[in-house]
């Protein structure tokens, strides 16, 4: 079965690549925090903004998408006020080109895994090139750094040449979980951090991609200069609660989470 247009669209609409996020109580409605977010933190995400919430009562919005899409969307003028990426290019490029208020920190250390939720499947790598396995999903390397990270390892382990014409794109890690969870793919790359999520860490199996196979995905978080139009003590705000996010990420907490949830964190 191949990946259809309706399919793609579906993915979008069925993990979320919209709004969603924590509220904070006022009554006067101050414009909220907005985290673009890449989507191999998803699930992590919605842990950290919680844990966030309960130490400041802050309100925030997370959007979620590649991170190419996201930096295209910021060098576009979309009203961001922190980046939490999953490498370091984009937000590098991001502050070279004067969209940030300071240099990109890294927060994590990403890891890819291997999954299928097909129950005739093993989630072997040398089982791809059989011809049971006819799509494999994986994010799009030139807007995802999960999907460069992919085809990096299926080429450290000789395995591309092979398969490389089964491989589907999807836009982001978010598309490939919806090829793999609907078995429009049989099986996929996607982030460790999506399989081990209380969602999906009982839903088919996966091993994790030997991380010697591929570049560390190191992941950046930076801060983003202020959105045009809102009054001084708006942007002062904003900035100041961007700073305390970014500080909550690298605390003890934010750690914690991020490791639950498989990522490897920085020394």
């Amino acid at each position: 079965m191949g990946i259809t247009r309706r399919q793609a669209l579906q993915a979008t609409a069925g993990f979320g690549l919209a709004l969603a996020g924590c509220q904070g109580n006022s009554s006067s409605h101050p414009p909220k925090l907005v985290i673009a977010t890449a989507t191999n933190l998803q699930f992590a995400m919605t842990a950290l903004v919680g844990a966030f919430k309960a130490h400041t009562a802050i309100a925030c919005n997370v959007i979620h998408g590649s991170s190419g899409k996201l930096t295209a969307q910021i060098k576009s003028g979309a009203p961001f006020d922190l980046f939490v990426s999953a490498d370091l290019k984009y937000p590098t490029t991001l502050f070279k080109d004067g969209f940030a208020t300071a240099a990109p920190i890294t927060y994590a250390y990403g890891k890819l895994a291997l999954w299928t939720v097909n129950p005739k499947l093993e989630p072997s790598f040398q089982d791809l090139t059989q011809p049971n396995i006819r799509h494999i999903a994986i994010a799009n390397p030139k807007i995802a750094p999960y999907g460069a990270a992919a085809i990096a390892s299926l080429k450290h382990q000789g395995l591309y040449p092979a398969i490389q014409d089964k491989l589907v794109f999807g836009e982001s890690i978010a598309h490939v979980n919806y090829f793999i969870t609907s078995q429009a793919a049989d099986i996929g790359i996607t982030a460790e951090s999506i399989v081990r999520s209380t969602t999906f860490h009982n839903k088919g199996r996966w091993q994790t991609v030997p991380p010697t196979s591929y570049p560390a995905l190191a992941q950046g978080v930076i801060p983003l200069k202020n959105r045009e139009g809102l009054p001084q003590e708006s942007s002062t705000q904003l900035r100041s609660q961007a700073q305390q996010f970014q500080a909550f990420l690298l605390s003890s907490t934010g750690q914690r989470i991020l490791k639950d949830f498989g990522y490897g964190l920085p020394s």
